[in-house]
């Protein structure tokens, strides 16, 4: 099975503390994130970006203790089995011609970019924007 374009949403919704007490299909979302990313910490192939990784950082570090937020970090970026791929200046263009078009975020669309470069087909990812791309099928379980 080729490896899976995983979007920033699953490793924020995996690793924030709510606020809040959680409804239940927000409970449901949180526990399929954590078997998503408990996949991919077990050695699941996987592929992201550098953009979603600073994503997944800016977030985390804002909104958990900073040595928990490097500790996920780490252990993204010291699986072999989670690729990291360079965003270029002309990847940022051609995503922001894309989001500009499919009415989308620029993150996003760098998402399918990417993915299509690398020929992958499925993200996973909560966000429902990637429903909106051709060939693209979002995964979230």
């Amino acid at each position: 099975m080729p490896p899976r374009f995983v979007d920033a949403s699953v490793f924020v919704h995996a690793f924030l503390k709510p606020r809040r007490t959680l409804q239940p299909h927000e409970e449901k979302l949180k526990s399929r994130a954590r078997a998503i990313v408990s996949r991919l910490f077990k050695g699941e192939e996987a592929v992201s970006s550098t953009v979603h990784f600073a994503e997944i950082a800016n977030i985390l570090e804002d909104r958990i203790p900073l040595a928990d937020a490097h500790m996920v970090e780490r252990g993204i970026l010291l699986r072999d089995t989670i690729r990291i791929l360079p965003a270029a200046r002309r990847d940022l263009a051609e995503a922001l011609t894309e989001a500009v078009d499919a009415k989308v975020g620029v993150t996003d669309a760098l998402a399918i970019a990417m993915m299509r470069r690398e020929g992958l087909s499925e993200v996973y990812s909560f966000d429902h924007d990637f429903d909106r791309f051709e060939g693209i099928r979002r995964v979230a379980a």
